[in-house]
């Protein structure tokens, strides 16, 4: 009985994955030009600040909605930003003030107030295959 049962725990352990997939769709895009720029973080520490992210995207910006699908996230907490960079420069341009002047999202489609938001404004839990519906803010 128990070389059954060790036989059944490598079979199904065999076919669990300790990695998901993350589907981020970009909505409410205006202007069909440019990439959409996504950083997704997995620590707090160090959530916004330019290279930090645990993996970075760029996409061509074809449609009104855009749709990326991210394999291989290990399971964990995570965030995710991401910017319409309309002018294809690599950065995501602000004002005087730093706000952004190109349309941005964050996960939980958070909206800023005064002040950049806290990775955990925009956490999340990823612990099977999920779908993000992030708007963008103009």
């Amino acid at each position: 009985m128990n070389f059954i049962y060790i036989c059944f725990y490598f079979i199904s352990t065999a076919f669990s994955s300790d990695t998901v997939s993350l589907q981020v769709s970009v909505e409410n895009i205006k202007s069909i030009k440019g990439n959409i720029e996504i950083g997704v973080f997995n620590k707090g520490d160090r959530f916004l600040e330019k290279g930090q992210a645990y993996k970075f995207y760029s996409i061509k910006v074809l449609e009104s909605t855009e749709v990326i699908t991210i394999k291989n996230l290990p399971k964990g907490d995570y965030a995710v930003s991401l910017y319409h960079d309309k002018n294809s420069d690599g950065i995501c341009n602000r004002n005087f003030v730093g706000m952004p002047k190109e349309p941005y999202g964050f996960s939980n489609n958070f909206k800023p107030k005064f002040s950049a938001p806290t990775f955990e404004d925009c956490k999340f839990s990823l612990v099977e295959d999920h779908k993000l519906r992030i708007r963008l803010l103009h």
